[in-house]
């Protein structure tokens, strides 16, 4: 076994886990026969985490649609041709009960999103409510509204929240073709409020944007390379939706899309290279066949979205996921307290 491979898998703590990786070593990941890239993903995995245990998350839309950025894949954004009408946010109970649907369908982690560019002052009242009354009913709680302000995440942090998340979406240099109303940096500077006030950070992206496998290098080299990985790290396959930038585009280049293996190659550099992370096998799910999926498991990928709905796109629903998990001999996980990152 190589030196990498031993440091990686013996590394007990965030504090030891390697920050320093070059593009060039991620790049050597990526190209590696497939069956070494899945062994060493699981030998790490196996490390780390619990073998065959995925954990069930849902996600619901508190606040639909209307949302100011212009992301190319988003289906809420107010410059897409999607006749996705906005909504307000939604009422406080009604977001508890279905929090309380998500816990008895069998979800330990319940994920609330709205199509913000960032949370007004005067909803911050109903969001700690949320957060409050989902992490009370014993779900681990999660929240991406957008950009956060340090004041804001501090009061977060305060109700209890477990993650923020607030994707990079893609590699620096390809940022800018698919956002232009924030760039990379905002991205960061949000993610550093959300460590600073010690809640956990749960960010990653979209691959089968009709980026380069050198920009699925830059992606993962981003998060891998953050003074400390984040606890959380979805990687979505675009869905695409007709009406936005990107769906329209791929619609008309069919062959930009990802393949199933590549798609599986990005879980694996994930996992090697942010081990001590949870990796969301997250947006794309109903598109991708049984094996596709068995292999993301493989790879190291050890949490999904369940139910058959993520914010506006579909899903494969609770009774193919169950279905699939019995078919794998994969079983769901059960939810421990999140480990509460030190205010920085």
């Amino acid at each position: 076994m190589n030196v990498m491979m031993t440091e990686l898998i013996e590394a007990p703590t965030p504090a030891a886990v390697r920050t320093d990786w070059a593009r060039a070593e991620i790049a050597d990941l990526f190209d590696l026969p497939f069956d070494e890239l899945m062994f060493r993903a699981q030998t790490i995995h196996r490390a780390h985490h619990a073998a065959g245990e995925v954990q069930l998350c849902t996600l619901l839309s508190i606040k639909t649609g209307g949302c100011p950025e212009d992301c190319g894949y988003c289906s809420q954004s107010a410059s897409a041709d999607t006749q996705l009408k906005a909504e307000k946010l939604m009422e406080v109970d009604a977001v508890l009960a279905d929090a309380a649907a998500a816990k008895a369908a069998g979800s330990q982690r319940f994920c609330m999103g709205a199509a913000w560019r960032n949370p007004k002052d005067r909803d911050m009242d109903a969001i700690v409510a949320m957060v409050e009354g989902v992490r009370g009913m014993g779900l681990e709680t999660c929240m991406t509204l957008g950009m956060l302000a340090p004041d804001q995440a501090a009061r977060l942090a305060e109700a209890g929240l477990d993650y923020y998340n607030h994707n990079i979406d893609t590699s620096p240099e390809n940022y800018g073709n698919v956002i232009t109303t924030r760039t990379f940096q905002d991205r960061l500077d949000t993610l550093e409020n959300v460590r600073e006030a010690g809640i956990n950070v749960c960010c990653g992206g979209i691959v089968g944007m009709g980026e380069t496998r050198g920009d699925r290098v830059g992606f993962v080299h981003a998060l891998a390379t953050l003074p400390r990985h984040p606890e959380s790290v979805p990687v979505n396959a675009l869905v695409p939706v007709k009406g936005t930038v990107l769906g329209n585009m791929l619609a008309d280049t069919p062959l930009a899309k990802i393949d199933d293996i590549e798609f599986v190659r990005t879980v694996a550099v994930a996992r090697i290279t942010m081990p001590l992370s949870m990796v969301r096998l997250s947006a794309g799910r109903e598109s991708m066949s049984e094996a596709t999926q068995a292999l993301c498991f493989m790879a190291g990928a050890n949490s999904i979205f369940t139910g058959d709905k993520l914010l506006t796109t579909g899903n494969r629903g609770d009774s193919a996921d169950a279905a699939l998990f019995a078919k794998l001999g994969v079983r769901p996980m059960q939810r421990e307290e999140p480990m509460r990152v030190a205010a920085e």
